[in-house]
């Protein structure tokens, strides 16, 4: 697999050329990779381009995941989320018709920032089976069609999040053949699922039906930080491959980073060669893990192969405490809460931590049980439309005494950035009461 824009660097560095460009640093190695750090220069390409080293690297992309297209973002799934949802929209809007998205609630901020930018309405799938965290969707095929049957006017396209903050998968095969049912497209935010293409089976949503969907590379795959993929199915409908690149330059900065685009380039090589080699090696030790913390007795959550969350309450623990437990034994976690703590895996965790993590859980002592349920949502009260509401004038007030106001911006916990309230929605004794069990103590209000 050829990497065309770490070879081009690569030249460029040994050319020993006078840097009268872009960035201050003109490539003295003052954190290491400032060499390798350039700008659009001659024959660099642009991100934004559909043509160059750029397209060439991101076209061996595409091939890899088996898509119709594939676009790299140096911004994350955050940038491609807005890109994704901005091309179905501009491809399927109707004349003199708001447009509206069928969601699933735990989508990402991202999401939401989409929906002031783009201005469409938001309807949300309500999942039979409640979900006990902020982060969790249960939603199904049946859930899907019910709420497509029962929608007051036809959405555009169907959105939903796989896998999960807490590492649990949808049927995305089954959520897809519903959308074609009903002749919608489905966008998946795949933001932790880069690494299931390379499974033996893929369980990528592009291989399982979905339109469009996002990958943070950066997040499972050896990719920097801020890496990230928008895939666009050969399946999709063609009006979305009219311009994707300008649809996601809109929401872009003009100066990609190119230490990201090189990273992105050499995964390439990377995921062609040894990597699902790597994988498959990894899997037997995360199932091991995963027995062992069950057979401590810890209850587990989710079927994500390369992620382990642990529901510590029934073990007399929060999940903030065993974060910092796990702190104390030099172990960083991914995220926790009252009622979770979330371990991210990759081909890349040294074998002898999986060690070092069951010899501190080990460590804990059963206690009795932790009382307490994980807060369940009420169903949003909506006022305003999104973008209304984030433009409108605004106050920040106490949480505690914004009991019957509208939401005004995205309340968030960060991480794991899903939104607890939404701006437009009038905020609840449950809404409030979900701001404090995640720690927010302020929110912006619509000035009444």
């Amino acid at each position: 697999m050829t990497t065309p824009i770490c070879d081009f660097v690569t030249e460029y560095v040994l050319s020993g050329k006078a840097r009268m460009h872009m960035p201050g640093h003109k490539g003295q190695a003052l954190h290491g990779l400032e060499p390798f750090d350039i700008t659009e220069i001659e024959g660099a390409g642009y991100l934004y381009s559909d043509d160059g080293i750029v397209a060439e690297s991101e076209k061996n992309a595409s091939l890899l995941f088996g898509t119709g297209r594939t676009l790299y973002s140096t911004e994350g799934s955050s940038l491609s989320i807005k890109a994704m949802l901005a091309i179905a929209v501009t491809a399927l809007k109707k004349d003199n018709e708001r447009p509206l998205v069928l969601a699933s609630r735990n989508s990402h901020k991202a999401f939401v920032d989409a929906a002031c930018l783009i201005d469409f309405d938001v309807s949300f799938i309500s999942p039979a089976a409640p979900s006990p965290s902020l982060c969790q969707a249960f939603i199904t095929p049946q859930d899907v069609r019910h709420a497509l049957k029962n929608a007051e006017r036809t959405p555009l396209c169907v959105y939903v999040t796989s896998p999960d903050y807490m590492g649990n998968i949808l049927d995305i095969k089954g959520i897809s053949d519903v959308c074609r049912e009903f002749k919608l497209p489905l966008l998946v935010d795949n933001a932790h699922g880069a690494y299931l293409k390379f499974l033996s089976v893929s369980r990528h949503p592009i291989d399982l039906g979905a339109d469009m969907c996002c990958d943070s590379a950066h997040k499972t795959l050896p990719v920097y930080t801020g890496g990230g993929y928008l895939h666009i199915s050969a399946n999709a409908d063609s009006r979305f491959f009219e311009d994707p690149k300008g649809i996601m330059s809109l929401f872009a900065s003009t100066s990609p980073s190119y230490l990201i685009m090189q990273s992105l380039d050499v995964c390439n090589r990377v995921l062609s060669s040894e990597f699902p080699t790597l994988l498959e090696n990894a899997l037997p030790m995360v199932r091991h893990a995963k027995d062992e913390l069950a057979a401590m007795g810890f209850e587990l959550m989710g079927d994500e192969p390369m992620k382990i969350t642990i529901l510590p309450q029934s073990f007399g623990y929060t999940g903030d405490e065993i974060a910092a437990h796990l702190r104390e034994n030099d172990i960083e976690c991914e995220y926790s809460d009252a009622f979770s703590v979330v371990l991210m895996l990759s081909p890349y965790t040294p074998e002898k931590d999986y060690g070092r993590l069951l010899f501190a859980m080990s460590l804990l002592c059963r206690r009795k049980p932790v009382e307490g349920l994980p807060l369940l949502l009420d169903a949003p009260v909506r006022k305003m439309s999104i973008r209304e509401a984030f433009f409108s004038r605004s106050e920040e007030i106490p949480a505690g005494q914004a009991l019957g106001r509208i939401c005004a911006k995205t309340a968030v916990s960060c991480q794991p950035s899903i939104p607890i309230a939404l701006p437009g929605e009038q905020l609840t004794s449950g809404l409030l009461d979900a701001l404090g069990e995640y720690g927010v103590e302020t929110i912006r209000a619509v000035k009444a």
